[in-house]
C-alpha cells in the first residue's frame, strides 16, 4: 500500500463538490460561461457542440494573466496560490481538487498538484492515485490536455473531471458506441470510426474501489498507450513528454490521441473533442463544423 493516502472521507466528495459550487456561485468566485448546444451527427456519432454565449470574462482573465507576465517576467499561475473559494477538498499529500473557475459544464473538477509540476510532464503514480480517488466518488469522465497543442491553457499540471452524462438528453459520452466497436490486438484497441491515430485500453471498472493499490496498473496502461502512439518521456517513460496528446479516462476504458495542431480553422480542440464534445465561440464556427463535419476536424488536428 502506498504511503500516499486519501485525505477526504470516502463517499463525501460529490456532496462537497455541490456545496462548494453553490458557495462559489454566491460569492462570485465561480463564473460559469453560459452555452447553448446542439447535436451534429456523423458516422453514427452524435457530437455534442456547445455554442458559447459570453466569453468576455475568460478573455479578460487571459489578458490579465498576460499583463502579469509582462510585469513580473513570469507566467501567472492560478493554482499557486489558488482561490480559497474554489477549493473543494484535499485529495492526497500530493494533490487537491478545485472548481474550474470559468466552467462550461456544471461540477467541473480540477485535480491539481500541490507543488508546481509542468503540464508537459508525463503523468505519474501519484497523479493516478489522486484521479482514482476522485473517480471512485461519482460517475465521471476524466481528461488531460497534455501540452498547449492539446488544449492546455495552464502550465501547472492538472487533470480534469466532469460528471456524466454530459447532457441529460444525449448519450452518456457521445463516442461510447464507437468505443464499443473497437478491435484489440495485444490489449491495444482501435476503432475504425476514428480516422486518426489513437490507442485504447479496456480497464476493470473495479480499479476505482482501491485507487491507491490499482494506480500502478493504471499507470502502466497509460504508458503503454503513449508508446503505442509514439510518445515517450525525456527519461524513458518519465520526465517531459516527447509530443503533445489528449487523454480520456473512464472507469471502463482509457484513450490516448496524439496531437499535431491546436485548432482547425480557428476552432480549438481539447480532450473533450475526442469524447465527442466540441466547443465553438459563435455561429460562424458552428457553420464550419457542419460544413467540414466533426471527424474531419478531429483528423486535421491529429494528422501531421
Amino acid at each position: 500500500m502506498s504511503q500516499n493516502q486519501l485525505l477526504f472521507t470516502p463517499g463525501t466528495l460529490w456532496e462537497r463538490l455541490k456545496q462548494q459550487t453553490e458557495s462559489a456561485l454566491e460569492c462570485g468566485a465561480l463564473q460559469p460561461i453560459p452555452t447553448e448546444y446542439e447535436f451534429v451527427e456523423q458516422d453514427n456519432i452524435r457530437f455534442l457542440v456547445r455554442i458559447l454565449s459570453n466569453l468576455s470574462r475568460k478573455d479578460e482573465a487571459k489578458k490579465l494573466q498576460a499583463k502579469k507576465k509582462v510585469v513580473t517576467g513570469k507566467d501567472f499561475n492560478p493554482f499557486l496560490p489558488y482561490e480559497q473559494d474554489l477549493f473543494v477538498a484535499d485529495i492526497s499529500t500530493t494533490h487537491l481538487c478545485l472548481l474550474n473557475k470559468y466552467n462550461v459544464v456544471d461540477e467541473h473538477l480540477l485535480i491539481v498538484t500541490r507543488e508546481f509540476e509542468a503540464q508537459e510532464n508525463l503523468l505519474n503514480l501519484q497523479d493516478f492515485q489522486a484521479l482514482g480517488g476522485c473517480m471512485r466518488e461519482f460517475e465521471g469522465l476524466a481528461f488531460y490536455n497534455g501540452g498547449k497543442t492539446a488544449g492546455a491553457s495552464q502550465r501547472h499540471k492538472h487533470l480534469q473531471m466532469i460528471p456524466l452524462p454530459m447532457v441529460s438528453d444525449g448519450e452518456r459520452i457521445p463516442i461510447e458506441a464507437a468505443i464499443a466497436t473497437a478491435k484489440f490486438d495485444n490489449g491495444i484497441g482501435m476503432t475504425l470510426q476514428f480516422p486518426f491515430p489513437h490507442a485504447l485500453i479496456k480497464l476493470d471498472s473495479a480499479w476505482v474501489h482501491s485507487p491507491f493499490d490499482s494506480a500502478v496498473e493504471i499507470l502502466e496502461s497509460y504508458l503503454t498507450l503513449l508508446k503505442a502512439v509514439g510518445i515517450e518521456g525525456s527519461d524513458g517513460m518519465t520526465g517531459k513528454q516527447s509530443g503533445d496528446y489528449n487523454l480520456l479516462v473512464t472507469r471502463e476504458w482509457m484513450l490516448v490521441v496524439p496531437r499535431s495542431h491546436e485548432d482547425f480553422k480557428s476552432i480549438s480542440v481539447n480532450s473533450l473533442g475526442f469524447a465527442g464534445a466540441l466547443l465553438v465561440r459563435n455561429q460562424e464556427q458552428m457553420k464550419i463544423i457542419k460544413e467540414y463535419k466533426p471527424l474531419t476536424i478531429l483528423r486535421h488536428v491529429v494528422t501531421p
